[in-house]
């Protein structure tokens, strides 16, 4: 399936255009990231397409289509089930679009809850969906500047971005997050200090 083809079958799969102008827009973001990093731009392009499949699922229904496939569901995900839409979205690129490559499975699994040991397409998908032009909260900017030049510093940065985003509305925050954060901040290549670019709120999760 080309790229046009895939947008189009996205695009219908999704049903709604604010969703798919988020994807297109993280797809073109992790697309130029992917280059700059030396990585498979394809890949991380299609990846940015894929990635919101089940974003849109109502909880019930994540919670059902994962039982259904026997996926197993943790403490946190069955509290929490938004979290479920990254790992039900893989399966979906899987059944319904014939995605069988391991990597750009795996950066779809892991764009929402960032884990320690993620690849570095893991690391670009969930960074430009945390940074892509639509967002609006005040590091952005900076913090999409910074990941053409730190993929490790942009992770900590989006992933605190998160945390501040999940402390301030009260949300439960995921083990994974706060372990992947530790590393992050051991790899970054120098202390995190960011400019606001614009007044808003702060980053979204998911």
């Amino acid at each position: 399936m080309t790229f046009v083809e895939l947008a189009r079958a996205v695009r219908e799969q999704l049903g709604q255009e604010q969703r798919y102008g988020h994807v297109v827009r993280v797809a073109r973001l992790a697309d130029r990231l992917a280059a700059r990093h030396g990585e498979d731009a394809d890949k991380a392009r299609r990846a940015g397409l894929l990635h919101d499949l089940a974003r849109l699922y109502p909880a019930a229904r994540l919670i059902e289509e994962c039982e259904r496939r026997r996926m197993p569901i943790a403490v946190f995900e069955r509290a929490n089930p938004i979290v479920l839409h990254a790992r039900l979205g893989a399966e979906l690129a899987r059944e319904r679009f014939g995605v069988d490559d391991p990597a750009i499975l795996s950066a779809i699994r892991s764009h929402t809850v960032p884990t320690p040991g993620m690849s570095r397409l893991d690391e670009i998908l969930h960074i430009a969906d945390g940074v892509e032009p639509g967002r609006q909260y005040p590091e952005r900017a900076a913090l999409e500047k910074l990941a053409f030049r730190d993929l490790d510093s942009a992770m900590l940065g989006v992933i605190n971005a998160t945390l501040d985003y999940l402390r301030a509305t009260g949300a439960e925050i995921a083990p994974p997050t706060l372990a992947a954060r530790a590393v992050y901040q051991a790899r970054a290549a120098q202390p995190l200090t960011l400019q606001p670019a614009i007044e808003g709120s702060s980053a979204c999760p998911t």
